[in-house]
């Protein structure tokens, strides 16, 4: 019975997969919305850029049939649909964008109507299991506090992941990469939604990445972007409170580590340069590393490396007792600490910082 289980969920992926891919395919060939190379840019041609619209199109698939005909995976409507219209409402808004090329400002305020929208619903971060003795939290439950790290853990997710968009692969590779262990660690854990939401991610992005990487023929944009990041914001909130998995919070945030890193160091690094940390720059650690004479394809290909380490990491992390799964962070940080090390000196070496 198992057996033909994880046989229907596999075929269900695979047309998912394939539906992606037909609609990448045809906004390759079709769509007249296009990424002007400019002096930030790492391609140099144009190229379509809102391939993010065949990852959204197979999610909604996905949330379709899961709400006809698979009542016994759902988690509370009122959860499933927050979710849902939630990532709707940011799906259209990044589209919006994606072809009006609007200010920061304005789609700031749009990342924020969005995550104000899924709170609104009830999905909260109100329970975290923290090590005994830390701060004021030690009795693990956050009380109102939980609003503030609900806001700010989404509204971060969202921007980390359409700021680390920048070479070809970066952002869907290791999307599938996490996606899958997450499908993985909840599906063992018991889930009955998360990884069913997993897995048509990683089907919905391997479709995409068909024609992303290695060779850049269509670009996500930032309606695949961001809402890849509001997906993983959001996701382990539910797995973790709301689906029978019951998976650790910290499970995503470490399988997606090195974007959560790259993102807040950048951002306090040009903080404190006195930089406008809301204009458009090329100095994410990253992007220096292509800058250095990197290919796009060795850097991403390093960046999955490190997603899979991180992955392996979680894995190991769902084993021990909660209030020592912050200590599985401490080799993952060691290694950024020291990759960001390498990575300034070499550019300052070389005049890029």
């Amino acid at each position: 019975m198992l057996i033909f289980s994880l046989a229907g969920h596999f075929l269900f992926a695979l047309v998912l997969l394939l539906v992606s891919a037909a609609i990448s395919l045809f906004l390759i060939k079709r769509t007249q919305v296009l990424d002007i190379p400019n002096g930030r840019s790492s391609h140099k041609k144009p190229t379509p850029t809102i391939g993010g619209v065949a990852i959204v199109f197979t999610f909604f698939l996905s949330m379709i049939m899961l709400y006809l005909f698979a009542g016994k995976t759902m988690i509370s409507e009122r959860f499933f649909l927050g979710f849902t219209f939630s990532a709707l409402l940011i799906a259209g808004m990044s589209l919006y964008d994606d072809l009006k090329k609007k200010p920061f400002y304005i789609r700031l305020a749009t990342h924020v109507i969005a995550v104000l929208m899924v709170m609104g619903f009830g999905i909260i971060i109100h329970r975290v299991d923290f090590p005994p003795g830390l701060m004021f939290l030690t009795n693990r439950s956050l009380g109102a506090f939980g609003y503030f790290v609900t806001f700010w853990w989404i509204l971060g997710m969202i921007n980390a992941y359409n700021f680390m968009d920048g070479l070809n692969g970066m952002a869907g590779g290791n999307a599938i990469i996490a996606g899958s262990f997450f499908c993985i660690i909840t599906y063992t854990q018991g889930s009955d939604f998360a990884y069913i939401v997993s897995y048509t991610l990683v089907a919905g992005v391997a479709g995409f990445l068909i024609f992303n990487f290695p060779r850049g023929k269509l670009f996500m944009g930032d309606i695949g972007s961001t809402f890849l990041g509001f997906t993983f914001g959001v996701l382990p909130i539910i797995a973790s409170l709301y689906d029978n998995a019951h998976t650790s919070l910290l499970v995503l945030p470490l399988l997606l580590f090195h974007f959560i890193y790259d993102t807040s160091f950048t951002f306090i690094r040009r903080l404190f340069k006195g930089e406008n940390v809301f204009q458009a720059h090329r100095t994410h650690l990253y992007q220096l590393f292509n800058r250095l004479g990197f290919t796009h394809f060795k850097v991403t290909v390093f960046y999955w490396g490190v997603a899979v380490l991180q992955g392996v990491g979680a894995l190991w992390m769902v084993t021990i007792p909660g209030p020592m799964r912050l200590m599985v962070f401490l080799p993952y940080l060691i290694f950024q600490m020291i990759y960001t090390i390498v990575i300034i000196y070499h550019a300052r070496k070389g005049g890029l910082l």
